[in-house]
């Protein structure tokens, strides 16, 4: 790269710290003015791979080659294929940051290490991850990714979603209009894997993804830049149905996803709950981070919750009970236990508090069944969770 084109570059980049990816030519004006770059300045200016639209250009990265144009005799107009610049991948500087941190108290079951596998490949292989609420979906990617050092882009996916913030849109910034890019684009580009989170609640909108679910490249209109995806670029979509909307209601909102679309994923993984051992093992892991609490006592909560938790799924699946106990609720209900210094019993019922009466009755009854210990307060008592009418239980 020229010189004095790479030092206005890296002025720009001083000038708008934070990742700035587009500039118009007041800002340029404005770098120009303070830096004093009139050579690099022109080459910006002039550069073909650079100029986005009249007045407003790409700003690069201090690591891309950018050629400066030759001079050159006066040529017949372009045709239109000419004028599309095509944004090719370069080898992508990996952003630590991006990597998940890893959890050390994360406890692998299901099919982790089958996205574990393929997240280490870097190979392009789109995958549909489907279950329950609770169930460790979104934690499988981000330990897989942890794991594999992988830098991890997630957009979370609702009823308005739209190409504007998935691939991108015009934002002020400064008090100027300026391109970004959005998670799909930027994890394109970076080679990244990127998660669409609860992907069942989008609407047809989503559909501005089909070329990047087949691994081709995306011509963004906005900005006429083609865009190829660098390698170990690869996407992982979860979500709580398998597309086909929520037969019996627990998940509104979730849409029926067009055919075409769920097509593109190559293979979907149903994640269910963790086994008793697992989970038994997720809820341990919680209490050795604090040696205070990891006790006898909070060990046979634990032991309970999660005997509890497998009669409540088994009675959820006869129809008996509408609601589930997810592995999420019992680390809720561990950790107020533990941090809220309540009763067994108090604690489960902050945390099923949001469910009407019948189910909370029927959650407290099965409990109950597992835990002989605790007492289930009568028709006509009132629980005071200010001052337990529950068994009180001392740490």
């Amino acid at each position: 790269m020229n010189p004095k084109l790479k030092e206005f570059i890296e002025a720009i980049h001083s000038e708008f710290p934070g990742g700035v990816t587009t500039i118009t030519r007041t800002g340029l004006n404005e770098v120009n003015a303070k830096h004093k770059n009139s050579k690099g300045y022109l080459l910006f200016c002039t550069s073909p791979e650079l100029k986005i639209q009249r007045g407003l250009y790409r700003v690069p990265s201090l690591n891309e080659e950018v050629v400066t144009p030759a001079p050159a005799p006066a040529v017949a107009s372009a045709s239109a294929a000419d004028m599309v610049l095509a944004m090719k991948p370069v080898a992508p500087v990996v952003d630590k940051a991006m990597i998940p941190t890893p959890d050390p108290s994360f406890v692998p079951f299901g099919d982790f290490r089958l996205v574990l596998n393929f997240v280490k490949s870097k190979m392009f292989y789109p995958i549909f991850i489907s279950g329950e609420s609770g169930n460790g979906k979104t934690k499988m990617v981000y330990e897989a990714c942890a794991k594999a050092k992988r830098e991890l882009i997630r957009a979370n996916i609702t009823e308005t979603t739209d190409e504007d913030d998935l691939i991108g849109g015009f934002r002020l910034v400064n008090g100027e209009t300026v391109w970004q890019d959005g998670p799909a684009v930027e994890a394109m580009k970076r080679g990244a894997v990127l998660l669409l989170d609860e992907v069942n609640l989008g609407s047809p909108k989503i559909m501005c993804l089909q070329p990047i679910l087949e691994g081709n490249p995306i011509f963004v209109k906005k900005i006429s830049k083609l865009v190829h995806p660098a390698p170990g670029f690869t996407v992982i979509a979860t979500a709580n149905t398998k597309g086909k909307g929520s037969d019996d209601g627990r998940y509104i909102g979730s849409n029926i996803l067009n055919e075409a679309f769920l097509d593109r994923f190559a293979v979907t993984i149903e994640h269910d709950y963790p086994n008793k051992v697992a989970e038994i093992k997720i809820l341990e892991n919680l209490l050795q981070k604090d040696p205070g609490v990891y006790t006898d006592a909070t060990k046979d909560f634990a032991n309970k919750l999660v005997e509890w938790a497998n009669i409540v799924r088994s009675t959820f699946k006869e129809g008996a009970i509408d609601e589930i106990i997810t592995t999420r609720r019992l680390l809720h209900i561990l950790n107020f236990y533990i941090y809220g210094k309540q009763n067994k019993m108090s604690a489960i019922d902050y945390c099923i508090s949001r469910f009407d009466d019948e189910t909370k009755a029927s959650l407290r009854s099965l409990y109950q069944k597992v835990d002989d210990t605790v007492k289930l307060p009568t028709e006509t008592e009132k629980v005071d969770n200010s001052n337990p009418t529950y068994e009180e239980v001392a740490f």
